[in-house]
């Protein structure tokens, strides 16, 4: 089975424009549209992007929105976390299934769309999603 990881050299989920992220503006509460919105550079590219070497300035501090753990909580079906909380045993391994589906899914989405489905950015991020 594949599992989530984050690859170097990537920075397709740094792509904040939001005339191309609203479904992902809308989940936020209104402090986190606040924050991601004044993250947007001119280009549409978070202003802590470095596009060089595609990677995040900021990555061990980045916001709760740009943290791939948090995917779930705010993309994740309604009624998910409390249908967690009423049976925790019988759901850990089925929401962390799901969390990491999520994460892949929405990996490949954002891949694609910046780099384009064929390219070896997403064809890197396989690679490394079916590592051990």
């Amino acid at each position: 089975m594949p599992h989530w990881r984050c690859i170097s050299g990537c920075g397709a989920c740094c792509r904040l424009d939001p005339a191309e992220r609203g479904e992902d503006l809308a989940a936020l509460s209104p402090a986190q549209q606040q924050a991601y919105l004044q993250m947007v550079g001119a280009d549409g590219w978070c202003i802590h992007f470095d596009t060089g070497g595609r990677r995040c300035r900021i990555y061990e501090d980045r916001p709760d929105f740009c943290r791939v753990e948090n995917l779930l909580s705010l993309f994740g079906k309604p009624g998910a976390a409390e249908a967690a909380a009423a049976d925790p045993a019988a759901s850990g391994q089925a929401q962390a299934a799901r969390a990491e589906a999520l994460a892949i899914q929405s990996c490949r989405q954002q891949i694609r769309a910046e780099y384009g489905g064929r390219g070896r950015v997403l064809r890197r991020f396989e690679r490394a999603i079916r590592r051990p």
